[in-house]
């Protein structure tokens, strides 16, 4: 099993320049943690969550998104998706295709598959997402 798989398909994103509020109302309205942080064209700039909403200072999302980008692309295994969400205690990768975002995998969208019954073998325990 591969990220597009699993990943979510149509992505909430933000931009650098929206205030933590509203950010936080985005977050609230759509029942998500995070989501990637895009220019005027679509460009991946960064990723924002709702841990740099609670642990930063900041009046924007330029001021508190986390700007060193760890992405997959869609034919990456499952198995290394959650490797790397472990290894560096994150909770989404961007998925994308070249230079484009074409979706996200989180710990949710994983734990779905399992619950779904689809085979995916991890080599970390499933607690250590």
């Amino acid at each position: 099993m591969v990220a597009k798989d699993i990943m979510t398909r149509d992505v909430i994103t933000v931009r650098s320049a929206i205030t933590v509020k509203d950010l936080a109302k985005i977050l609230i309205k759509n029942q998500i943690s995070g989501a990637p942080v895009v220019d005027g064209k679509g460009k991946i700039l960064g990723i924002v969550s709702e841990a740099d909403i609670v642990a930063k200072k900041g009046k924007n999302v330029k001021s508190i998104m986390s700007d060193k980008l760890i992405t997959v692309t869609e034919e990456t295994p499952v198995e290394e998706i959650a490797q790397l969400m472990t290894s560096h205690k994150i909770k989404r990768l961007p998925v994308m295709r070249e230079e484009k975002l074409v979706g996200i995998v989180s710990r949710a969208d994983i734990v779905g598959a399992i619950a779904a019954g689809k085979h995916i073998t991890l080599h970390t325990p499933i607690y250590d997402l």
